[in-house]
């Protein structure tokens, strides 16, 4: 491991000076990601400035009903808050799909959305990767691609986001909270990722010294009908394979709202707009759904290896809807 300064930040503002007087600076929170990179020689730091101490580690229900996320809360925290598992259970259940009990009482909610892929190519600093170092190559498209994308990738980038909180908070209409030295921002959750187009080394839309301050989540999607579903290779402890996350609303036997959010079938967690058009006003039945996901799915481009994704995420799609549905017309 190549030698690095370390700060120790008291306040959001701290942190962001300290960032800016140490070019090419990390933040770091629980680690649990950015220091496997460190110890894999993906990431070389030249400074670490340490904001697991900033007060950014309580939910907080705000007047209007939406709850916001301090950015340090720690994901078995916030899988457990009765209000995150009583008004967003998607959310609960997206986490507790995510890593073991021990990564989860370290990983914080800000860090969760920053975590980096999982693509081998990425991971080993012998293998050609423009996410790692532009221009390299991308190794995985003719190599190993069994678990990368079929949406939204380029010739520059084939990988997937691993965030299992990701695809919920897009689902559910979240905003993403941010400070830098422009003041503070927020972005919807939807887009807060990017694809990859020729730039597969930006992975949000943060800008340089920003940190994520919290999550907020609407209250116009509190208390609302959701689910999370995640097919991986194993029981537990296993990144996605195809993920998928859904908010259902009902009145007068038609479907009012919904949000359907994919994962691990594209660079960001994949928004279903068109599925979700469809379905709108429609009677909430098996066809309706089959007919809103074949429109989705359309322009789905599979690689050699990983055409299973597209029928995987139907079918965990039709369930998750489906069950969301009943005691309906489904």
């Amino acid at each position: 491991m190549k030698p690095f300064a370390y700060v120790r930040a008291g306040s959001v503002e701290e942190a962001t000076d300290a960032y800016a007087a140490h070019p090419g600076a990390r933040y770091l929170g629980g680690g649990t990601n950015l220091v496997d990179l460190m110890k894999l020689g993906v990431e070389t730091p030249a400074a670490l400035v340490d904001v697991g101490r900033l007060p950014l580690e309580s939910v907080e229900e705000l007047p209007d009903g939406a709850l916001r996320v301090g950015a340090m809360v720690r994901n078995s925290d916030l899988a457990a808050h009765p209000a995150v598992r009583d008004r967003y259970p998607v959310l609960s259940q997206a986490l507790l799909a995510g890593a073991s009990g021990q990564l989860r009482n370290a990983a914080t909610t800000g860090g969760n959305l920053l975590q980096r892929t999982r693509c081998p190519y990425f991971q080993d600093p012998s293998k050609p990767c423009n996410k790692r170092v532009p221009g390299s190559g991308c190794g995985a498209l003719e190599g190993v691609h069994r678990d990368h994308a079929v949406l939204g990738y380029s010739g520059s980038c084939i990988a997937t986001n691993p965030s299992d909180l990701a695809v919920a908070l897009a689902a559910l209409d979240a905003r993403v909270e941010l400070y830098g030295d422009r003041g503070a921002r927020t972005l919807p959750a939807t887009e807060f990722h990017r694809l990859p187009g020729n730039h597969p080394e930006w992975d949000t839309e943060i800008r340089p010294g920003e940190l994520i301050t919290g999550v907020l989540l609407p209250a116009a999607t509190a208390g609302l009908p959701s689910a999370y579903r995640k097919a991986r290779d194993r029981a537990s402890y296993a990144f996605a394979l195809a993920s998928v996350a859904a908010v259902l609303h009902l009145s007068d036997g038609v479907v009012e709202r919904v949000g359907l959010a994919f994962g691990a079938l594209a660079h960001r967690p994949w928004r279903a707009r068109r599925a979700e058009a469809a379905l709108l006003g429609a009677a909430p039945t098996r066809a309706a759904f089959e007919h809103a996901l074949e429109l989705e799915l359309a322009d789905a481009e599979p690689l050699r290896d990983n055409a299973y994704k597209v029928p995987l995420a139907r079918r965990l799609a039709l369930d998750v809807l489906g069950r969301l549905a009943r005691p309906a017309t489904y």
